[in-house]
C-alpha cells in the first residue's frame, strides 16, 4: 500500500472512530430518551433526527458550512472564543461524519431500549435506584448489544462518507482526504490499481463491521434485549 493510500485510510479511521464515540455517547441518550418518554413535539423529534438519512449529502453538508463558517452562528462563535475554524480540517469532518452517522444510533438505540423489560427497570426503581442508577445498572447493561451493533453500523456508515465530508473538510491530500475521496481521486485521474486497492480495502472493513453487527443483531431479537 502506498503512502498516500495509507494516510488516507489512516485518517478515514480517525475519523470514523470519533464519529462513532461521540454520537455512540449521544445517540444512545437521545434513543433512551424516545424510548421512554411520552412528551408533545416527540414524533417530530424523531423525524427531525432522522433527517441526515434522507437529505442529500450536499444539502447536509451546505448547512453545515452554513452553521459551522466564520459567519455562522456556531463557527462564528469558536472563531471568537477559540480562534479556531472547522471548516477544511478533520474535525470538520469528525463533525459531518457524525452528523450523518447520529440516526443510526439513535435508531438502534431506541429499539434496544424499547426491548428491554419495563418490569425489571420498575423492580430497580422500588428497591431506591434512581433514574441515573436504573439507566447505567439496568437498561444500559441489557440493552447493551443493541446499542454495539448500532455504533458498528455508524462506523461502517462513517468510513464511507463522501459528500457531507467534502463540503465540510474539502479533499486535501494528507489532511482532510479520506478513503473514499482517495478513491474518487484515483478514478478521476485514471489510477485504477489505487481504485482497486482502495476500494479492496474499504469493502473488506465494512463487510467484517456489518458482519459482526449482523451477528449481535441475530439470534431472533436477542442482541436488543441483551441476552
Amino acid at each position: 500500500m502506498t503512502a498516500h493510500a495509507l494516510n488516507a485510510l489512516l485518517l478515514t479511521l480517525k475519523v470514523a472512530f470519533f464519529a462513532t464515540a461521540i454520537a455512540t455517547v449521544l445517540g444512545t441518550g437521545v434513543g433512551y430518551l424516545l424510548a421512554r418518554c411520552r412528551f408533545p413535539g416527540r414524533d417530530l423529534l424523531d423525524a427531525v433526527l432522522s433527517l441526515p438519512m434522507v437529505l442529500p449529502p450536499t444539502v447536509l453538508g451546505y448547512y453545515l458550512i452554513v452553521l459551522l463558517g466564520r459567519r455562522g452562528p456556531i463557527g462564528r462563535l469558536l472563531d471568537q472564543w477559540f480562534g479556531v475554524s472547522l471548516l477544511f480540517t478533520w474535525e470538520g469532518a469528525v463533525v459531518a461524519a457524525t452528523i450523518v452517522t447520529f440516526p443510526l444510533v439513535v435508531r438502534a438505540a431506541r429499539a434496544a431500549f424499547d426491548g428491554v423489560d419495563h418490569d425489571v427497570e420498575a423492580a430497580a426503581r422500588t428497591l431506591g435506584a434512581g433514574e441515573w442508577a436504573v439507566f447505567l445498572r439496568v437498561s444500559l447493561p441489557l440493552a447493551w448489544r443493541g446499542v454495539l451493533a448500532g455504533a458498528m453500523l455508524a462506523f461502517a456508515r462513517a468510513m464511507g462518507e463522501f459528500g457531507a465530508t467534502l463540503m465540510v473538510a474539502g479533499n486535501l491530500p494528507g489532511r482532510t482526504q479520506t478513503l473514499s475521496m482517495a478513491v474518487y481521486d484515483a478514478v478521476q485521474r485514471g489510477d485504477n490499481m489505487a481504485a482497486n486497492l482502495l476500494v479492496a480495502v474499504a469493502s473488506v472493513l465494512c463487510v467484517a463491521i456489518l458482519y459482526t453487527a449482523g451477528r449481535l443483531f441475530g439470534g431472533n431479537g436477542r442482541a436488543w434485549r441483551g441476552r
